[in-house]
C-alpha cells in the first residue's frame, strides 16, 4: 500500500497556494515578462469535461516553467458570461440570468482550482460584471466617434421562435442551431461596425504573427482580398428602368465568353428589372431563398436552382444581349450582389448553363488533353477579339484599361469581408451607450457609463417583435442629460463577442479606473505572448479582438498593433474508443468487407472483447477487423467524462500529466480512463523513489553525497530533454523522459539528494502538488513555486570513454571502449581494436590490406 495520497496532498497546497497567493502577479517591473493566456472560457451549466483542462494545463506548464526562470508571470482567468444559453435558461425557468450564470461561474471556478492552475485569482473578471462592461461600452463610444459605428437596415437572419438575430453560422438548413427553428431573412435596424476599413491592415498584420499557417489562411480567406475589375452592363432597351448592372469579376478577360448575367434574390433591381410575365415565379424563388443560410446557398455540391427575370442586359464587350436570371448561389453581401456568368471559365457558371441550356463560349485554350467542362487553368486567350492569343495576365490588364477607355468599367479591389453586424435582440448582453433623440442617435458622455442592465420579469421579445429590454419602459424612457429632451435607450444588446474583444487587456490592470487598461502596465505587459484555445476561434474571435486592438492602437491606448504574439490551438479531446464489430448468418466479418453488404447485424463490443493488431482492432482471438472509432464528447452520446471522477480517483497531477501525455499538444487525441492508470502508477514509482512507505518520510537512500558522474548524466540528459520540449510545447515526450529518469534512478543504491530536487523541479510544472510535497519533505520551507530552473551542463554528457565499432569489410564484427584520452590514437584504437576476439580470427586467416581510421567514430579493417 502506498503512502502517495492524492487528495490529501492536492487538498492541502491547493489551499496554501490560495492563502498565500502564491501565483500574485509581481508588480515589479525589473524582470523580463511573459503573459500566458488561456482563450476566455464561457461558464456553462453542465460544467468543465477532460478535453478542457487540457490548453489549460498547457498554459499552466508554460507559466510555471517561465516563472522558475526568472521571469514575471502574467496568468490570468475569468469568463465570458454573456450569452444566449443563459438567456433561453432563463425564457425556459424565470431564473434570472444572473443568477444562473453566478453559479456556473463557481462549478467553474472551483473545477479549476482543484486542478491546481496557477492563476492570479486576485485578476479574475466577469464581462457581466457593469465594473467590466463600462469600459466596453467606453470602447464602443471610441468607435463612434471614429465614424466605426454606424446604425443601417440590414438582411439578417431572423429566428420569430427564438426572438433574435443568428450568423449565418447558427444557421443550418434554414433553421436555427439551437432548437431547430424556422429563420427568415429579414431587414431589420442593426447596429454595425466597419471592420472592412481594416481589412488591409488586418491581412498584413498576419505576416509577422507565430501562429499556425492554416489560422492565418482561414483569416486570410475570410476577409478575401480579390483585385479585379467593375464592370457596367447596360441594361436592354425593353428593361423598365435605365439603371446599369455593377458586376465585380476577377477575371476581366474573360468578359467576352459572359452570356448571360445572374442576381443575387436581394438585389435591388429584381423587382424593376423582372417582367409581369416572370414576377410569380421570381417572387416565389425570393422567398425560398429567404429561407436559406449563406452557406446553403453557396455550397459547391448542391444543385444550381434559378428563374429568368425576364429582363436582358448588354454585354459591353460585343454588344451582344444577354438574359438576367436571379439565382441563389450569387450572394447580396459579396461583391455587387450580380455577377457576369462566364460558363466556359467558371464550374458553377457552367453547370447553371449546361442545365438551363444556355450558351457557353470559352474564352482561354485548354490544353489538347482537356476533356472537362469548364476549363479555370492557364492559357491563351481566344474568342475574345483584340485580346486573342495574350496570356491571361496581359489579357486582365489589357481589358481593363480598354474598359476605363469605354467608360465602361474600371479597376477594382473587393473584399469577402462585410461590416460587423454588432446588435442582438437579446437581454443578456451589454447595453449600449447610446440614446435616441427626436429619432436620431446620440452617444452618452462616458460620465453616464456604465449603462445598466434593468431588472426585467419576462426574457422574450415583446409582442411587437422588439427585443426583452423594450418590456423595461421605465428604463428605455430617459431624458437626453446635455438637452433635457425626451430620449429613448437603444434596446437592442452588444453580441457576446464584444466583451472578449479586449479582455486580454483588463487582466493587465483589472483595477484600473482611468481607462480600459493602465498604460503603463500595457506598456509592460503587451503582447500577450502565448494564447492558446481551440481552433474553432480561427476567425471570428480572433477577427475581432484583432480589429478592436487595431482601433484602440489608433486611439493611442495600446502600444502593439497586434494583441496576440504566439498562438497555438489545442488538439480536440475526443471520447473513449468505441468498438463496432459485423456479424452475417451469425459468423463474423470483417469491418471493411461489411460495409455496404446486406443484412449485417451491428455489435458494439467493449475493450475486453477486441485486441489491437498491427494498425487495426480485431475480434480477440481472431483476424478479424472491427470498426473502432471516436466522437467527440457530447451529452446526446453519452460520452463525456467529468474530470471531478478522474480527479477523485487518480488526484489532479495523475489527470494533468494524462492529458499531456496522449500525444502532441495540436493533435486530436481519444481519451482513454485505463491509461490514466499509467500516469498515476508512474507518479506512486517517483514517490516510492524518495519516501519510505511506513514512515512517509525521506528513505534512508536520500543522501547529502556528491553524486556520481553517472547519475550527473542521467540527470543532465533529462534535463536537456524536459526544458527544450517545453520550450517546444512537446509535453509528451518531456514526461517521457522524466519517467526514463526515473527508471535509471531506481536502479541507484543510493540518490543523492541534490539530484533528487533538481529531479522535482523538473516535474513541478507538470505534476506540481506532489513536487510541492516532495519538496517540503526535502527541508524546504519556501514553495517550489519560484525555485531556480535546473541549468543544462552538456559537459556531464561527455562519456569517460569512446566507443568504437569495428568493422571487418565494412562488416560490423565488435566493439571496444577505449579512455577518452586515448580516443585520437590511431596506433593505440588499431591494436586494441585488431586484439578483439571475433575480429582477430578474420586477420588470422587473411591478409589485411587497409586500416582505415574515423577519430572518435569507426574502424574499419579491409581483408583479404
Amino acid at each position: 500500500m502506498s503512502s502517495y495520497n492524492p487528495d490529501k496532498i492536492e487538498s492541502k497546497w491547493q489551499q496554501y497556494w490560495q492563502s498565500e497567493k502564491t501565483f500574485k502577479t509581481p508588480e515589479g517591473r525589473d524582470k523580463p515578462k511573459y503573459y500566458v493566456l488561456d482563450m476566455f472560457p464561457y461558464p456553462s451549466g453542465s460544467g468543465l469535461h477532460v478535453g478542457h483542462p487540457e490548453g489549460y494545463t498547457a498554459t499552466d506548464i508554460l507559466a510555471r516553467y517561465k516563472r522558475m526562470n526568472g521571469f514575471n508571470v502574467l496568468h490570468p482567468i475569468g469568463w465570458d458570461a454573456f450569452g444566449l444559453p443563459a438567456e433561453q435558461y432563463a425564457v425556459k425557468t424565470g431564473t434570472h440570468p444572473r443568477d444562473t450564470t453566478k453559479k456556473n461561474i463557481n462549478r467553474f471556478r472551483e473545477q479549476l482550482q482543484s486542478l491546481g492552475f496557477s492563476y492570479d485569482w486576485d485578476r479574475e473578471i466577469n464581462t457581466t460584471d457593469p465594473d467590466y462592461y463600462k469600459w466596453t461600452q467606453w470602447i464602443f463610444l471610441k468607435l463612434y466617434e471614429k465614424g466605426l459605428a454606424y446604425e443601417d437596415d440590414v438582411p439578417v437572419n431572423w429566428c420569430p421562435e427564438l426572438g433574435t438575430v443568428l450568423a449565418n453560422e447558427e444557421v443550418i438548413d434554414g433553421k436555427s442551431e439551437v432548437g431547430g427553428f424556422p429563420v427568415v431573412k429579414k431587414p431589420m435596424r442593426q447596429w454595425v461596425l466597419k471592420i472592412t476599413e481594416y481589412a488591409d491592415r488586418l491581412l498584413e498584420g498576419l505576416e509577422d504573427l507565430d501562429w499556425p499557417q492554416s489560422t492565418k489562411d482561414m483569416q486570410r480567406n475570410w476577409i478575401g482580398k480579390s483585385i479585379g475589375a467593375e464592370i457596367d452592363f447596360e441594361l436592354a432597351d425593353e428593361a423598365d428602368t435605365s439603371a446599369e448592372i455593377k458586376v465585380f469579376t476577377t477575371r476581366p478577360d474573360t468578359i467576352f465568353g459572359a452570356t448571360y448575367m445572374v442576381l443575387a434574390p436581394e438585389h435591388e433591381l429584381v423587382d424593376s428589372i423582372t417582367t409581369e410575365e416572370q414576377r410569380e415565379a421570381v417572387e416565389q424563388y425570393k422567398e425560398g431563398a429567404a429561407q436559406k443560410s449563406d452557406l446553403e446557398r453557396t455550397e459547391l455540391s448542391k444543385e444550381k436552382t434559378g428563374v429568368f427575370t425576364g429582363g436582358y442586359a448588354v454585354n459591353p464587350a460585343n454588344g451582344d444581349k444577354i438574359p438576367v436570371w436571379v439565382a441563389d448561389y450569387v450572394l447580396a453581401t459579396y461583391g455587387t450582389g450580380a455577377i457576369m456568368a462566364v460558363p466556359g471559365q467558371d464550374e458553377r457558371d457552367w453547370e447553371f448553363a449546361e442545365k438551363f441550356e444556355l450558351p457557353i463560349i470559352r474564352t482561354v485554350q485548354p490544353p489538347e488533353d482537356f476533356e472537362g467542362k469548364a476549363y479555370t487553368g492557364e492559357g491563351k486567350a481566344i474568342n475574345s477579339d483584340f485580346l486573342n492569343g495574350l496570356d491571361i495576365e496581359e489579357a486582365k490588364q489589357k481589358t481593363i484599361e480598354w474598359l476605363e477607355v469605354q467608360g465602361a468599367g474600371k479597376k477594382a479591389v473587393n473584399y469577402k469581408l462585410r461590416d460587423w453586424l454588432f446588435s442582438r435582440q437579446r437581454y443578456w448582453g451589454e447595453p449600449f451607450p447610446i440614446i435616441h433623440v427626436d429619432g436620431e442617435p446620440k452617444p452618452l458622455d462616458e460620465d453616464q457609463l456604465p449603462v445598466t442592465l434593468p431588472d426585467v420579469e419576462d426574457f422574450e421579445p415583446t409582442e411587437e417583435g422588439d427585443p426583452p429590454l423594450a418590456r423595461a419602459e421605465d428604463w428605455v424612457k430617459t431624458t437626453d442629460p446635455e438637452t433635457g429632451k425626451p430620449a429613448l435607450r437603444e434596446t437592442n444588446t452588444m453580441p457576446q463577442w464584444a466583451g472578449s474583444c479586449w479582455y486580454y487587456l483588463r487582466f493587465m490592470s483589472p483595477e484600473f479606473e482611468g481607462g480600459p487598461v493602465d498604460p503603463e502596465a500595457e506598456s509592460y505587459w503587451s503582447p500577450v505572448d502565448m494564447y492558446v484555445g481551440g481552433a474553432e476561434h480561427s476567425v471570428l474571435h480572433l477577427l475581432y479582438a484583432r480589429f478592436w486592438h487595431k482601433v484602440l492602437y489608433d486611439c493611442g491606448l495600446v502600444s502593439t498593433s497586434e494583441p496576440f504574439q504566439r498562438l497555438v490551438h489545442q488538439g480536440m479531446i475526443l471520447g473513449e474508443m468505441e468498438y463496432t464489430g459485423y456479424k452475417k448468418e451469425g459468423k463474423w466479418v470483417s469491418a471493411d468487407e461489411a460495409e455496404g453488404t446486406e443484412d449485417v447485424e451491428r455489435l458494439k463490443l467493449d475493450e475486453n472483447q477486441v485486441e489491437k493488431k498491427d494498425d487495426y482492432f480485431v475480434v480477440r482471438g481472431t483476424d478479424v477487423k472491427v470498426e473502432a472509432k471516436a466522437h467527440k464528447m457530447s451529452k446526446s452520446r453519452g460520452n463525456v467524462v467529468n474530470p471531478d471522477d478522474v480527479i477523485d480517483q487518480y488526484g489532479a497531477d495523475s489527470m494533468r500529466l494524462y492529458e499531456m501525455f496522449m500525444g502532441p499538444l495540436e493533435q486530436v487525441k481519444p481519451w482513454s480512463t485505463k491509461d490514466v492508470d499509467g500516469v498515476y502508477r508512474f507518479l506512486n514509482r517517483v514517490w516510492r523513489l524518495m519516501i519510505d512507505e511506513d514512515s512517509g518520510e525521506l528513505n534512508d537512500t536520500v543522501t547529502e553525497g556528491d553524486p556520481t558522474k553517472e547519475q550527473l548524466k542521467v540527470l543532465h540528459e533529462c534535463i536537456r530533454k524536459v526544458t527544450g520540449d517545453i520550450e517546444d510545447l512537446s509535453f509528451n515526450t518531456a514526461i517521457s523522459a522524466m519517467m526514463i529518469f526515473v527508471n535509471d534512478a531506481n536502479k541507484w543504491e543510493s540518490h543523492p539528494k541534490s539530484v533528487l530536487e533538481s529531479f522535482v523541479k523538473l516535474l513541478s510544472p507538470f505534476a506540481p502538488h506532489i513536487a510541492e510535497e516532495l519538496w517540503q519533505k526535502m527541508g524546504h520551507k519556501v514553495s517550489i513555486t519560484y525555485a531556480e530552473w535546473p541549468e543544462f551542463n552538456a559537459e556531464y554528457l561527455i562519456s569517460d570513454t569512446q566507443m568504437y565499432p569495428i568493422q571487418v569489410n565494412g562488416k560490423v564484427r565488435g566493439e571496444i571502449h577505449v579512455p577518452r584520452e586515448k580516443a585520437g590514437d590511431k596506433e593505440y584504437v588499431l591494436a586494441e581494436a585488431k586484439a578483439v576476439e571475433n575480429v582477430a580470427k578474420y586477420l588470422d586467416n587473411g591478409h589485411l590490406v587497409k586500416e582505415i581510421f574515423v577519430p572518435e567514430r569507426i574502424v574499419n579493417l579491409v581483408v583479404k
